[in-house]
């Protein structure tokens, strides 16, 4: 179509690397290929996210992988910004010089 997309992704492997290789390899393209990408950018991350995590987890229950990560992902379309993470990774979005808040942090305290 003639939108323009962007998209950008960060993984922080826990405890090795195969989770945080794992979904840099798949979350984009779960994300690329999902039904809601074009009406619902937001729905198909969150989407992909989960089946990313679904697809990863049958893999480490198969090769007895034990490794985690955390994620945040960047989808620009046009001239909105969607962001999703999952874990303690973070993002931040300074417009004009000043930090703007797109997310309030993983800490273990918070519900």
């Amino acid at each position: 179509d003639d939108i323009d997309r962007a998209y950008f992704a960060i993984f922080d492997g826990h405890g090795g690397v195969d989770a945080a290789n794992y979904s840099a390899t798949h979350l984009h393209v779960n994300v690329g290929l999902h039904e809601e990408i074009v009406k619902n950018p937001a729905k198909a991350l969150k989407c992909s996210f989960q089946k990313t995590d679904e697809m990863f987890l049958f893999k480490a229950k198969r090769e007895k992988l034990r490794s985690g990560t955390t994620g945040v992902s960047a989808l620009i379309v046009g001239n909105n910004l969607h962001i999703a993470w999952l874990g303690d990774s973070q993002v931040m979005l300074v417009q004009q010089g000043k930090a703007v808040t797109l997310m309030e942090p993983h800490k273990p305290e918070r519900e």
